[in-house]
């Protein structure tokens, strides 16, 4: 028996690797985003030519108008203008730029001054190594609160610390990532993409019953027991497939310095103190502006999560978190001597940034031409008419859908532009068989969430790449899409039948919110 366990670990690991070898066998990351981009050019041309087009019920400033969308050649006067005078733009608004630049510009002086080694290697003194992997996983899904800041500063922080123990940083890269993303959806708390979701739900709604009020907590129950169910798999997946993979790491291959664990010099502890402090004092200050009702931080309705003022700070509120207490480790621990050091350090981290602004220029462009074409809008409109005609059960449906969003985030990165799409569709359909759109919404998510970390459709895939190549220098999509492909299907899997699970036993899915529709 040992032997038959030994023999599928030995296939599944060669699969892998099979993967990871003709990914990594591809072109460098940018010139690969650069063929990307030239296929949707000529793709492009070829279905315009042919006339390709879907027709769909779309919401559009919400409202729902049956539109007809057709592919758009950008090998016409139009589309080549569109891409020489769209690429500066393109390239300056691609989301995880200026979230990237700015945390690094905090991140990089913690780091430069030391003060990141030294926690790290405090954390890890206190920190039982069992249960690194789940905090970290953890942290990620919890992370999707502040919108994307966790991609920007947990998954490096995951490789870190990882590193720190010992233990293979790519692993701890792969944990964060897919706490960050792969559980994108599932958290204890209601995230930005809650009301943004349940908004475009309440338009397709209104198809059938306008009266009806989507629940902006319509999927918290359910969401927040997925945030225990992605820790354990994330966990497990890690410490179990994962790590077990990867080896041993070999510091020496990226020249790097030893972040071994030892014990903290007592200038070492000094300088922490120091920043701790500082840590609090800026974090207290914060709260204090966060406190009344008219705060800078709230927004109209006096809310302060959501769409609100302090989460869209969250970004440079993270940077300067890292920054000050940066500083003051560097100015205690004689690794600053005064300004123009913690000037340079913020120089120094912006310099090791270039391979990450070439790939970024790329990458937005192939992003924005597939955005441009309407290819995306095609292939949704085309598979959602498809599964709208299949006419089956409940569970069967669900299943499909959740396979079917999954699938199409393979070629649509943004969560809420798919939904603009699927759920005029979808949303009906499910109240005509007598269930909520709450319950719509929730496969969707599901689905959206598990495929998040295989596409390179994703907006910071570019990211996760420039991360893992700080460990590898050979690392490329190949490395990146084997590595969490385990993830992927168990998240998959043991979502869908979860929710089977909820849906049998009957419990609610979300606040004040049941499975069946109230027709």
């Amino acid at each position: 028996m040992s032997k038959n366990k030994g023999t599928k670990a030995s296939l599944y690991s060669r699969c892998l690797n099979g993967i990871e070898r003709v990914g990594n066998s591809l072109p460098h990351p940018i010139i690969l985003f650069a063929i990307f981009a030239l296929a949707i050019v000529v793709i492009s041309a070829v279905c315009a030519m042919l006339g390709v087009s879907a027709t769909g019920n779309l919401v559009s400033g919400g409202e729902l108008k049956e539109t007809t969308v057709t592919a758009v050649s950008l090998l016409t006067k139009d589309g080549l203008q569109y891409m020489f005078t769209s690429a500066v733009t393109n390239f300056t608004t691609y989301a995880p730029l200026g979230m990237v630049l700015v945390a690094m510009l905090g991140v990089g002086v913690a780091e430069q001054s030391g003060m990141i080694n030294s926690l790290l290697k405090r954390v890890v003194s206190v920190t039982p190594a069992r249960l690194l992997t789940p905090v970290i996983v953890f942290l990620g899904v919890m992370s999707n609160v502040a919108s994307d800041a966790g991609y920007v500063i947990l998954i490096p922080l995951g490789a870190m610390m990882f590193r720190a123990c010992g233990r293979h940083p790519i692993a701890g890269l792969a944990a964060a990532f897919a706490g960050v993303s792969g559980g994108f959806s599932a958290n204890l708390l209601i995230g930005t993409l809650d009301p943004m979701l349940a908004g475009i739900t309440e338009a397709a709604v209104s198809i059938l019953d306008p009266t009806y009020k989507v629940q902006v907590m319509g999927n918290y129950i359910f969401l927040f027991a997925s945030t225990f169910l992605i820790t354990i798999l994330g966990t497990i997946i890690t410490d179990k497939v994962v790590e077990p993979r990867l080896g041993v790491y070999n510091d020496a291959e990226t020249g790097s310095e030893d972040l071994t664990l030892t014990t903290v010099s007592e200038g070492e502890k000094k300088a922490l103190r120091s920043a701790g402090i500082a840590a609090l004092i800026f974090v207290a200050i914060i709260v204090a502006c966060c406190i009344p009702e008219g705060s800078f931080f709230r927004n109209e309705a006096g809310e302060l999560m959501g769409n609100t003022p302090f989460v869209n700070s969250i970004v440079v509120l993270i940077a300067l978190l890292f920054f000050i207490p940066g500083s003051a480790y560097g100015l205690k621990a004689g690794a600053f001597k005064g300004s123009g050091d913690i000037a340079n350090a913020m120089s120094r981290s912006m310099a090791d940034m270039g391979s990450f602004l070439a790939l970024a220029f790329v990458s937005a462009q192939f992003i924005n031409y597939f955005s441009y074409t309407k290819l995306g809008t095609i292939l949704a409109l085309s598979g959602a008419s498809l599964l709208e005609s299949a006419n089956i059960g409940l569970i069967p449906l669900i299943v499909i859908f959740i396979v079917f969003s999954a699938f199409m985030n393979l070629f649509m990165g943004s969560a809420s532009a798919k939904w603009n799409i699927l759920a005029p569709v979808f949303v009906p359909m499910f109240m005509l068989l007598g269930y909520s759109p709450e319950l719509c919404q929730l496969a969707y998510r599901i689905g959206d969430s598990s495929t998040n970390i295989i596409t390179p459709m994703m907006t910071y895939y570019a990211v996760i790449i420039m991360f893992a190549q700080r460990y590898d220098k050979k690392a490329g999509i190949g490395t990146i899409t084997a590595t969490m492909l385990p993830y992927s299907i168990a998240f998959l899997v043991c979502w869908s039948i979860m929710l089977i699970i909820w849906l049998t036993v009957g419990l609610p899915i979300g606040i004040n919110t049941p499975i069946f529709y109230p027709a």
